[in-house]
């Protein structure tokens, strides 16, 4: 994980904006040596048959796989 300081990264906004879509990594910006901000590109999200589309009938799945599956993390809490 790439880190720069706050006065360096206002000093070269435009330049890391790019290089980090480009990259697509992501970058801490620190102010006296502490975190404060994490920097990110935005990734679309793929649909269930794309993620899943090479294991398509080789698994069995009873449930809607769009679900969302908060209910078993309560547990976990």
């Amino acid at each position: 994980m790439n880190t720069i300081s706050k006065s360096k990264f206002k000093a070269n906004m435009p330049r890391i904006f790019r290089t980090i879509e480009a990259s697509g990594e992501e970058l801490i910006v620190t102010d006296r040596g502490r975190a404060v901000l994490r920097i990110q590109p935005i990734v679309e999200k793929k649909p269930v048959e794309e993620v899943f589309g090479d294991v398509s009938g080789g698994v069995v799945f009873f449930g809607d796989m769009n679900a969302p599956t908060l209910d078993e993390w309560e547990d976990a809490w």
